[in-house]
């Protein structure tokens, strides 16, 4: 099979089909594999999961669909998620959204013009209890202040600046 994928990420998904008893089963994590390492999820991608897994492209799309952490529209390198569910809601999740705005320059599923950060509200983190929360593409960020998630984009820069001066 010709792939869009690295080697290493083939053979994972190889090997990912077989530990499953329904080819189907292993359908999240390719797509959450195929998004790291390409990016998002466009047209090409999906039609190749779709026939790795055994589904057609529109029931792969479904799934994506559903999903607020799997993308089809480029994103930052750093992709902010702000919950604003009803426990983040109530502690100030959507203050946390509206600063995030005003201190990204960029709206609701925008991202920034150096493509350093996205920013997306989601539904939930499954972080009510340190609301109000927001994920940065793996990372957790919790009981949040406008200055905490200032603090928390002014490092994710300077992370990117340090591995840029590498």
């Amino acid at each position: 099979m010709t792939t869009l994928f690295s080697p290493a990420l083939a053979a994972r998904f190889d090997k990912l089909v077989t530990l499953y008893p329904i080819r189907r089963s292993a359908l999240v994590p390719m797509l959450l594999y195929a998004q790291d390492e390409v990016g998002y999820l466009f047209d090409p991608v999906i039609a190749e999961i779709a026939e790795r897994v055994g589904a057609t492209e529109l029931e792969v799309r479904n799934v994506i669909s559903y999903y607020s952490m799997l993308r089809t529209k480029p994103a930052g390198k750093y992709h902010v998620q702000v919950c604003t569910n009803i426990s983040c809601m109530l502690r100030g999740g959507n203050e946390i959204l509206d600063h995030c705005k005003k201190k990204l320059g960029i709206p609701n599923k925008g991202v920034t013009a150096d493509g350093l950060f996205s920013l997306e509200e989601v539904e939930c983190i499954g972080a009510c209890s340190w609301a109000p929360a927001a994920q940065v593409n793996y990372d957790f960020h919790e009981n949040l202040t406008p200055a905490s998630i200032d603090q928390v984009l002014a490092d994710y820069r300077a992370k990117s600046e340090k591995g840029a001066a590498k």
